[in-house]
């Protein structure tokens, strides 16, 4: 896990679009392609519940998930 503000380095693009250049996809990834990247915030997402449900069985669960993410500023293609 990188800490905010340090910069990380993307070695596997997938895909590569410019202002007004063309757009390069990679198959599976684009060679020799490097993204350049500053952590801004590692947090997590908002809650998702689930709650499963089984009518005439008294059956029911609820349980809450946080995705983990990481948000990136993008200095150099």
């Amino acid at each position: 896990m990188a800490k905010k503000g340090e910069e990380v380095v993307l070695d596997k693009v997938l895909m590569i679009k410019e202002d007004d250049s063309e757009t390069l996809v990679g198959n599976p990834v684009i060679a020799k392609a490097r993204v350049t990247a500053e952590v801004l915030r590692q947090d997590r997402a908002k809650k998702i519940i689930v709650y499963k449900f089984k009518r005439r069985k008294n059956y029911h669960r609820k349980y809450g998930h946080r995705q983990a993410f990481t948000e990136l500023k993008i200095k150099e293609i």
